[in-house]
């Protein structure tokens, strides 16, 4: 599985604007409302608020993945963030986050969901990757660092 098989190109950003963390959620979700891949925002801003007070999903090195199942979406999607500024995300490092990726799966895919963090989770361990990510300035930038990406590592 490689992340553009579920990152939606029409939800991708460089410059997210939030000061916290719900305000970061809010802006990953519209991104994926926007881009037409899901029917409910509030509710899917529930679900991962609520998966959020069971932990952070802010894994520390700058990297936040917050994630969730909702039946408002039909297949597995992602959407991708920068934050130039940084987000405070309680991550488990005390580190701000600056690399977003939101994942939202329908109810009964477990498997797909646990597949594509696991994917997500694997490239941004690499420090040039996460480095390279940081210095993007646009949408397209983005798309074109994670497709060579996914390409080198399959």
């Amino acid at each position: 599985m490689k992340i553009m098989d579920f990152l939606n190109r029409d939800a991708v950003t460089a410059d997210l604007q939030a000061e916290d963390k719900e305000e970061a959620i809010k802006e990953l979700v519209d991104l994926l409302a926007k881009a037409g891949a899901l029917k409910d925002k509030d509710k899917l801003v529930k679900i991962l608020l609520s998966r959020e007070a069971l932990g952070s999903t802010g894994i520390g090195q700058g990297v936040g993945i917050p994630h969730g199942k909702c039946d408002g979406v039909k297949e597995l999607t992602a959407a991708f963030a920068l934050s130039p500024k940084g987000v405070n995300f309680d991550s488990l490092d005390g580190e701000p986050v600056h690399i977003f990726f939101l994942l939202v799966a329908p109810q009964d895919s477990a498997g797909p969901h646990l597949k594509a963090l696991a994917r997500i989770s694997r490239l941004l361990k690499d420090k040039p990757f996460r480095d390279s990510l940081r210095q993007c300035k646009d949408e397209k930038s983005i798309l074109r660092l994670i497709e060579d990406e996914d390409t080198k590592r399959h």
